[in-house]
Protein backbone atom coordinates (compact mmCIF):
# COMPACT_ATOMS: atom_id res chain seq x y z
CA UNK A 1 0.00 0.00 0.00
CA UNK A 2 1.38 3.40 -1.03
CA UNK A 3 0.95 6.32 1.35
CA UNK A 4 -0.36 9.36 -0.52
CA UNK A 5 -1.85 11.10 2.52
CA UNK A 6 0.12 14.27 1.69
CA UNK A 7 -1.92 14.50 -1.54
CA UNK A 8 -5.29 14.22 0.19
CA UNK A 9 -7.52 17.05 1.39
CA UNK A 10 -7.75 16.49 5.14
CA UNK A 11 -7.77 20.11 6.28
CA UNK A 12 -10.59 22.29 4.99
CA UNK A 13 -10.24 25.88 3.83
CA UNK A 14 -13.63 26.53 5.35
CA UNK A 15 -17.06 27.30 3.95
CA UNK A 16 -18.71 30.14 2.03
CA UNK A 17 -20.39 31.21 5.28
CA UNK A 18 -18.32 30.87 8.46
CA UNK A 19 -19.43 28.31 11.01
CA UNK A 20 -18.03 27.00 14.26
CA UNK A 21 -16.28 23.65 13.92
CA UNK A 22 -17.62 20.47 15.47
CA UNK A 23 -15.68 18.68 18.24
CA UNK A 24 -17.13 15.34 17.11
CA UNK A 25 -16.96 15.35 13.31
CA UNK A 26 -14.53 16.57 10.66
CA UNK A 27 -15.83 19.19 8.20
CA UNK A 28 -16.09 16.46 5.53
CA UNK A 29 -18.09 14.15 7.78
CA UNK A 30 -20.46 17.05 8.39
CA UNK A 31 -20.77 17.58 4.63
CA UNK A 32 -21.63 13.91 4.15
CA UNK A 33 -24.25 14.07 6.90
CA UNK A 34 -25.82 17.19 5.39
CA UNK A 35 -26.10 15.45 2.03
CA UNK A 36 -27.61 12.27 3.51
CA UNK A 37 -30.17 14.25 5.53
CA UNK A 38 -31.21 16.47 2.60
CA UNK A 39 -34.62 16.19 0.92
CA UNK A 40 -32.90 16.12 -2.49
CA UNK A 41 -30.97 13.00 -1.53
CA UNK A 42 -34.10 11.24 -0.28
CA UNK A 43 -35.91 12.01 -3.54
CA UNK A 44 -33.22 10.15 -5.49
CA UNK A 45 -34.85 6.88 -4.42
CA UNK A 46 -37.72 7.67 -6.80
CA UNK A 47 -35.64 8.90 -9.74
CA UNK A 48 -34.73 6.88 -12.81
CA UNK A 49 -31.28 5.42 -13.40
CA UNK A 50 -32.20 3.73 -16.70
CA UNK A 51 -35.61 2.18 -15.99
CA UNK A 52 -38.48 4.45 -14.95
CA UNK A 53 -38.90 4.11 -11.19
CA UNK A 54 -42.46 2.78 -11.38
CA UNK A 55 -41.42 -0.30 -13.39
CA UNK A 56 -40.05 -2.53 -10.64
CA UNK A 57 -38.54 -2.67 -7.18
CA UNK A 58 -35.27 -4.34 -8.12
CA UNK A 59 -33.88 -1.97 -10.74
CA UNK A 60 -31.41 0.65 -9.65
CA UNK A 61 -32.49 4.20 -8.90
CA UNK A 62 -30.35 7.30 -8.48
CA UNK A 63 -30.04 6.70 -4.74
CA UNK A 64 -28.85 3.08 -5.02
CA UNK A 65 -26.44 4.16 -7.76
CA UNK A 66 -25.06 6.98 -5.59
CA UNK A 67 -24.51 4.63 -2.64
CA UNK A 68 -22.72 2.14 -4.91
CA UNK A 69 -20.48 4.90 -6.31
CA UNK A 70 -19.68 5.99 -2.75
CA UNK A 71 -18.65 2.45 -1.75
CA UNK A 72 -16.27 2.13 -4.70
CA UNK A 73 -14.81 5.62 -4.20
CA UNK A 74 -14.31 5.04 -0.48
CA UNK A 75 -12.41 1.79 -1.15
CA UNK A 76 -10.05 3.47 -3.63
CA UNK A 77 -9.47 6.59 -1.53
CA UNK A 78 -8.87 4.59 1.65
CA UNK A 79 -6.35 2.29 -0.03
CA UNK A 80 -4.43 5.30 -1.37
CA UNK A 81 -4.59 6.93 2.12
CA UNK A 82 -6.54 9.89 0.74
CA UNK A 83 -9.62 11.49 2.35
CA UNK A 84 -12.23 8.76 2.02
CA UNK A 85 -14.86 10.92 3.78
CA UNK A 86 -14.53 13.57 1.05
CA UNK A 87 -14.56 10.97 -1.75
CA UNK A 88 -17.70 9.44 -0.24
CA UNK A 89 -19.41 12.83 0.16
CA UNK A 90 -18.76 13.80 -3.45
CA UNK A 91 -20.08 10.42 -4.62
CA UNK A 92 -23.28 10.63 -2.58
CA UNK A 93 -23.95 14.18 -3.82
CA UNK A 94 -22.93 13.91 -7.47
CA UNK A 95 -26.43 13.12 -8.84
CA UNK A 96 -28.55 15.41 -6.64
CA UNK A 97 -29.30 17.63 -9.64
CA UNK A 98 -30.68 14.90 -11.90
CA UNK A 99 -34.16 15.37 -13.34
CA UNK A 100 -36.92 12.74 -13.41
CA UNK A 101 -36.54 10.19 -16.27
CA UNK A 102 -32.74 10.18 -16.26
CA UNK A 103 -30.72 11.72 -19.09
CA UNK A 104 -33.81 11.88 -21.31
CA UNK A 105 -35.44 14.19 -18.76
CA UNK A 106 -32.29 16.30 -18.59
CA UNK A 107 -32.18 16.64 -22.39
CA UNK A 108 -35.83 17.72 -22.46
CA UNK A 109 -35.41 20.30 -19.68
CA UNK A 110 -32.27 21.64 -21.34
CA UNK A 111 -34.28 22.14 -24.56
CA UNK A 112 -36.99 23.97 -22.59
CA UNK A 113 -34.33 26.20 -21.01
CA UNK A 114 -32.48 26.81 -24.27
CA UNK A 115 -33.36 30.53 -24.33
CA UNK A 116 -32.92 30.97 -20.57
CA UNK A 117 -29.39 29.74 -19.86
CA UNK A 118 -29.79 25.99 -20.38
CA UNK A 119 -29.92 23.15 -17.86
CA UNK A 120 -27.08 20.92 -16.67
CA UNK A 121 -27.52 18.32 -13.91
CA UNK A 122 -23.98 18.84 -12.55
CA UNK A 123 -24.54 22.56 -12.10
CA UNK A 124 -28.04 21.86 -10.77
CA UNK A 125 -26.37 19.87 -7.99
CA UNK A 126 -24.47 23.04 -7.06
CA UNK A 127 -27.70 25.06 -7.10
CA UNK A 128 -29.26 22.55 -4.74
CA UNK A 129 -26.44 22.56 -2.19
CA UNK A 130 -25.93 26.35 -2.39
CA UNK A 131 -29.47 27.74 -2.71
CA UNK A 132 -32.37 25.29 -2.78
CA UNK A 133 -31.91 23.13 0.32
CA UNK A 134 -33.13 25.50 3.04
CA UNK A 135 -32.99 24.31 6.64
CA UNK A 136 -30.54 26.64 8.37
CA UNK A 137 -31.19 29.97 10.08
CA UNK A 138 -28.09 31.87 8.95
CA UNK A 139 -27.70 30.88 5.29
CA UNK A 140 -29.37 29.28 2.29
CA UNK A 141 -28.25 25.89 1.07
CA UNK A 142 -26.14 23.38 2.95
CA UNK A 143 -23.00 25.56 3.21
CA UNK A 144 -20.67 22.71 2.30
CA UNK A 145 -16.90 23.00 2.50
CA UNK A 146 -14.95 24.69 -0.29
CA UNK A 147 -13.34 21.31 -1.08
CA UNK A 148 -16.72 19.61 -1.58
CA UNK A 149 -18.05 22.47 -3.75
CA UNK A 150 -14.84 22.43 -5.81
CA UNK A 151 -15.07 18.65 -6.27
CA UNK A 152 -18.72 18.76 -7.33
CA UNK A 153 -18.08 21.61 -9.77
CA UNK A 154 -15.17 19.71 -11.35
CA UNK A 155 -16.87 16.31 -11.55
CA UNK A 156 -16.06 16.30 -15.28
CA UNK A 157 -12.61 17.85 -14.95
CA UNK A 158 -11.10 21.31 -15.34
CA UNK A 159 -13.60 24.06 -16.11
CA UNK A 160 -12.57 25.61 -19.42
CA UNK A 161 -15.47 28.06 -19.72
CA UNK A 162 -17.22 29.88 -16.87
CA UNK A 163 -20.24 30.94 -18.95
CA UNK A 164 -22.71 28.36 -17.64
CA UNK A 165 -21.46 28.71 -14.08
CA UNK A 166 -22.09 32.43 -14.31
CA UNK A 167 -25.50 31.95 -15.95
CA UNK A 168 -26.83 29.13 -13.78
CA UNK A 169 -25.14 29.84 -10.43
CA UNK A 170 -23.42 33.23 -10.49
CA UNK A 171 -19.66 33.36 -9.94
CA UNK A 172 -19.92 36.04 -7.23
CA UNK A 173 -21.75 33.52 -5.01
CA UNK A 174 -18.47 31.62 -4.56
CA UNK A 175 -16.87 34.73 -2.97
CA UNK A 176 -13.58 34.12 -4.82
CA UNK A 177 -12.99 30.88 -2.90
CA UNK A 178 -12.94 28.57 -5.95
CA UNK A 179 -10.17 28.57 -8.55
CA UNK A 180 -11.98 27.36 -11.67
CA UNK A 181 -8.79 26.95 -13.71
CA UNK A 182 -7.16 24.46 -11.34
CA UNK A 183 -7.57 20.69 -11.68
CA UNK A 184 -9.89 18.77 -9.36
CA UNK A 185 -8.59 17.03 -6.24
CA UNK A 186 -7.67 13.36 -6.30
CA UNK A 187 -10.79 12.66 -4.23
CA UNK A 188 -12.93 14.36 -6.88
CA UNK A 189 -11.24 12.40 -9.68
CA UNK A 190 -11.81 9.17 -7.74
CA UNK A 191 -15.50 9.97 -7.29
CA UNK A 192 -15.92 10.71 -11.01
CA UNK A 193 -14.31 7.49 -12.22
CA UNK A 194 -16.11 5.45 -9.54
CA UNK A 195 -19.30 6.80 -11.13
CA UNK A 196 -18.21 5.25 -14.44
CA UNK A 197 -17.29 1.92 -12.81
CA UNK A 198 -20.62 1.72 -11.01
CA UNK A 199 -22.99 2.58 -13.84
CA UNK A 200 -21.16 0.55 -16.49
CA UNK A 201 -21.29 -2.61 -14.39
CA UNK A 202 -24.66 -2.15 -12.75
CA UNK A 203 -26.41 -1.11 -15.96
CA UNK A 204 -25.22 -4.42 -17.39
CA UNK A 205 -26.73 -6.22 -14.41
CA UNK A 206 -30.03 -4.35 -14.76
CA UNK A 207 -30.06 -4.90 -18.53
CA UNK A 208 -29.67 -8.66 -18.05
CA UNK A 209 -32.42 -8.65 -15.42
CA UNK A 210 -34.71 -6.77 -17.81
CA UNK A 211 -33.84 -9.27 -20.58
CA UNK A 212 -32.71 -6.55 -22.96
CA UNK A 213 -29.78 -8.82 -23.77
CA UNK A 214 -28.51 -12.23 -22.67
CA UNK A 215 -25.40 -13.52 -20.95
CA UNK A 216 -24.26 -14.95 -24.29
CA UNK A 217 -24.37 -11.42 -25.73
CA UNK A 218 -22.30 -10.07 -22.86
CA UNK A 219 -19.52 -12.62 -23.20
CA UNK A 220 -18.92 -11.50 -26.76
CA UNK A 221 -16.80 -8.89 -24.95
CA UNK A 222 -13.44 -10.60 -24.29
CA UNK A 223 -13.11 -9.04 -20.84
CA UNK A 224 -16.32 -10.67 -19.64
CA UNK A 225 -15.66 -13.87 -21.59
CA UNK A 226 -12.44 -14.48 -19.61
CA UNK A 227 -14.24 -14.03 -16.28
CA UNK A 228 -17.08 -16.29 -17.47
CA UNK A 229 -14.74 -19.06 -18.65
CA UNK A 230 -12.78 -18.99 -15.39
CA UNK A 231 -15.89 -19.61 -13.27
CA UNK A 232 -17.42 -22.16 -15.68
CA UNK A 233 -14.17 -24.10 -15.58
CA UNK A 234 -14.29 -24.24 -11.76
CA UNK A 235 -18.00 -25.07 -11.57
CA UNK A 236 -19.81 -26.27 -14.70
CA UNK A 237 -23.21 -26.43 -12.97
CA UNK A 238 -23.14 -22.90 -11.51
CA UNK A 239 -26.51 -21.10 -11.59
CA UNK A 240 -26.58 -18.37 -14.26
CA UNK A 241 -28.07 -15.78 -11.90
CA UNK A 242 -25.31 -16.37 -9.35
CA UNK A 243 -22.76 -16.36 -12.17
CA UNK A 244 -23.91 -12.90 -13.32
CA UNK A 245 -23.48 -11.50 -9.80
CA UNK A 246 -19.98 -13.00 -9.68
CA UNK A 247 -19.04 -11.64 -13.10
CA UNK A 248 -20.08 -8.12 -12.08
CA UNK A 249 -18.20 -8.40 -8.77
CA UNK A 250 -15.06 -9.58 -10.53
CA UNK A 251 -15.40 -6.87 -13.16
CA UNK A 252 -15.60 -4.10 -10.54
CA UNK A 253 -12.72 -5.62 -8.59
CA UNK A 254 -10.48 -5.82 -11.68
CA UNK A 255 -11.30 -2.23 -12.65
CA UNK A 256 -10.54 -0.96 -9.13
CA UNK A 257 -7.23 -2.85 -9.04
CA UNK A 258 -6.21 -1.46 -12.44
CA UNK A 259 -7.23 2.05 -11.43
CA UNK A 260 -5.22 1.96 -8.19
CA UNK A 261 -2.15 0.51 -9.94
CA UNK A 262 -2.29 3.00 -12.82
CA UNK A 263 -2.99 6.00 -10.56
CA UNK A 264 -0.03 5.07 -8.34
CA UNK A 265 2.13 4.90 -11.48
CA UNK A 266 0.85 8.28 -12.72
CA UNK A 267 1.58 10.01 -9.41
CA UNK A 268 5.14 8.67 -9.49
CA UNK A 269 5.80 9.51 -13.16
CA UNK A 270 4.32 13.02 -12.87
CA UNK A 271 6.25 13.58 -9.63
CA UNK A 272 3.15 14.62 -7.72
CA UNK A 273 4.42 15.48 -4.22
CA UNK A 274 1.75 17.82 -2.83
CA UNK A 275 -1.88 18.89 -3.15
CA UNK A 276 -0.65 21.91 -5.12
CA UNK A 277 0.97 19.58 -7.67
CA UNK A 278 -2.42 17.83 -8.04
CA UNK A 279 -4.19 21.15 -8.66
CA UNK A 280 -1.51 22.29 -11.14
CA UNK A 281 -1.39 19.08 -13.18
CA UNK A 282 -3.25 19.34 -16.47
CA UNK A 283 -3.35 15.56 -16.82
CA UNK A 284 -5.98 13.29 -15.34
CA UNK A 285 -4.08 11.50 -12.60
CA UNK A 286 -6.77 9.03 -11.55
CA UNK A 287 -7.42 6.91 -14.63
CA UNK A 288 -7.32 3.40 -16.07
CA UNK A 289 -4.44 1.88 -17.99
CA UNK A 290 -4.75 1.92 -21.80
CA UNK A 291 -5.89 -1.71 -21.69
CA UNK A 292 -8.79 -0.95 -19.35
CA UNK A 293 -9.67 2.27 -21.19
CA UNK A 294 -10.31 0.09 -24.25
CA UNK A 295 -12.37 -2.32 -22.15
CA UNK A 296 -14.42 0.60 -20.83
CA UNK A 297 -15.03 1.83 -24.39
CA UNK A 298 -16.22 -1.64 -25.40
CA UNK A 299 -18.62 -1.80 -22.45
CA UNK A 300 -20.01 1.66 -23.18
CA UNK A 301 -20.55 0.75 -26.83
CA UNK A 302 -22.27 -2.49 -25.80
CA UNK A 303 -24.62 -0.64 -23.43
CA UNK A 304 -25.34 2.07 -25.99
CA UNK A 305 -26.34 -0.41 -28.68
CA UNK A 306 -27.97 -3.16 -26.58
CA UNK A 307 -29.60 -1.13 -23.81
CA UNK A 308 -29.84 2.64 -24.20
CA UNK A 309 -30.93 2.29 -27.84
CA UNK A 310 -33.40 -0.50 -27.11
CA UNK A 311 -36.80 0.23 -28.63
CA UNK A 312 -38.73 -0.15 -25.36
CA UNK A 313 -36.25 2.00 -23.44
CA UNK A 314 -36.44 4.71 -26.13
CA UNK A 315 -40.26 4.68 -26.06
CA UNK A 316 -40.24 5.23 -22.29
CA UNK A 317 -37.54 7.91 -22.59
CA UNK A 318 -39.58 9.77 -25.22
CA UNK A 319 -42.63 9.60 -22.96
CA UNK A 320 -40.52 11.09 -20.16
CA UNK A 321 -39.37 13.89 -22.46
CA UNK A 322 -42.96 14.62 -23.42
CA UNK A 323 -43.97 14.86 -19.75
CA UNK A 324 -41.10 17.25 -18.91
CA UNK A 325 -41.83 19.54 -21.85
CA UNK A 326 -45.55 19.61 -21.15
CA UNK A 327 -45.00 20.37 -17.46
CA UNK A 328 -42.56 23.16 -18.30
CA UNK A 329 -45.03 24.75 -20.72
CA UNK A 330 -48.01 24.62 -18.35
CA UNK A 331 -46.13 25.64 -15.18
CA UNK A 332 -44.43 28.55 -16.96
CA UNK A 333 -47.86 30.00 -17.82
CA UNK A 334 -48.94 30.09 -14.17
CA UNK A 335 -45.82 29.53 -12.03
CA UNK A 336 -47.23 31.12 -8.85
CA UNK A 337 -49.51 28.10 -8.49
CA UNK A 338 -46.51 25.78 -8.13
CA UNK A 339 -43.34 27.72 -7.29
CA UNK A 340 -42.27 29.82 -4.30
CA UNK A 341 -42.78 33.54 -5.06
CA UNK A 342 -39.37 34.54 -3.69
CA UNK A 343 -37.70 32.21 -6.20
CA UNK A 344 -39.83 33.55 -9.04
CA UNK A 345 -38.63 37.10 -8.32
CA UNK A 346 -35.05 36.12 -9.13
CA UNK A 347 -35.66 34.28 -12.43
CA UNK A 348 -39.01 32.79 -13.40
CA UNK A 349 -37.78 30.16 -15.84
CA UNK A 350 -34.87 29.08 -13.66
CA UNK A 351 -37.29 28.67 -10.75
CA UNK A 352 -39.57 26.51 -12.93
CA UNK A 353 -36.55 24.39 -13.96
CA UNK A 354 -35.57 24.03 -10.28
CA UNK A 355 -39.09 22.85 -9.47
CA UNK A 356 -39.31 20.33 -12.31
CA UNK A 357 -35.78 18.95 -11.87
CA UNK A 358 -36.53 18.30 -8.20
CA UNK A 359 -39.52 16.09 -9.00
CA UNK A 360 -39.45 12.33 -8.66
CA UNK A 361 -40.58 10.21 -11.61
CA UNK A 362 -43.91 9.37 -9.99
CA UNK A 363 -44.61 12.97 -8.95
CA UNK A 364 -43.95 14.19 -12.51
CA UNK A 365 -46.20 11.46 -13.98
CA UNK A 366 -49.01 12.18 -11.51
CA UNK A 367 -48.86 15.95 -12.03
CA UNK A 368 -48.78 15.46 -15.80
CA UNK A 369 -51.89 13.23 -15.66
CA UNK A 370 -53.62 15.77 -13.46
CA UNK A 371 -52.98 18.88 -15.58
CA UNK A 372 -52.56 17.59 -19.15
Amino acid sequence: MKNFSKLGLFKSRGRIFKETTSPYRTPFQRDRDRIVHSASFRRLKHKTQVFVNTEGDHYRTRITHSIEVAQIARTIAKYLTLNDDLAETLSLAHDLGHTPFGHAGEDALNECMNDYGGFDHNLQTIRIVMFLENKYLKFKGLNLTIETLDGLLKHNGIIEDNYYIQTIIGIKNFKKKINFKKSPSLESQISAISDDIAYNNHDIQDGLKARLFKLNDLIEIDFFKEIYKMHRKKNKSINNNILIYQIIRDSINLMVKDLIKNTTKNLKIKKIKSVYDVYSSKDQLVCFSNKFMKIEDEIKYFLRTKMYSNKDVLIKNNKGKKIIKRLFGIISLNPKKYVNRDQLKLNKYRAVADFISGMTDRYAINLYNKIK
